[in-house]
């Protein structure tokens, strides 16, 4: 079981393909991306900022609480920082489980809990 973390300045790139963790049977990815608009009006992309080594310790933290809770094999953690022009990816979180029912449920868990406990700040542009 492992967890990777990256925060990466500005947006993110194509995911690449990689191989499948041993074990898998199930990768769910989640790509989210910059919308056009935020509260109603236009903007041209969203300003991330974090303090940085809370937000790596707490990525931490619920990763390796999933990955025991749900019983996953791996999870790959990536959120930008900086500028993200719309229609650009800032956040993805790849999960490879046995089976497709844990790797969901992580997945809507872990982002419920990346926005209420991780010290990173989204303004838009």
């Amino acid at each position: 079981m492992s967890v990777q973390i990256r925060l990466t300045q500005g947006p993110l790139a194509t995911w690449p393909d990689t191989p499948y963790a041993q074990g898998s049977g199930a990768r769910i990815v989640f790509d989210g991306v910059v919308r056009p608009t935020e509260d109603g009006e236009k903007i041209q992309g969203l300003h991330y900022e974090a303090y940085r080594p809370m937000a790596e310790q707490q990525l931490e933290i619920i990763g390796q609480e999933l990955l025991e809770t749900h019983g996953l094999i791996a999870m790959d953690i990536e959120h930008s920082i900086g500028l993200v022009p719309n229609y650009k990816c800032s956040f993805r979180l790849v999960i490879d489980s046995k089976h497709r029912k844990e790797g969901l449920a992580a997945m809507d868990e872990f982002i419920n809990r990346l926005k209420q406990d991780v010290p990173i700040w989204k303004s838009a542009k």
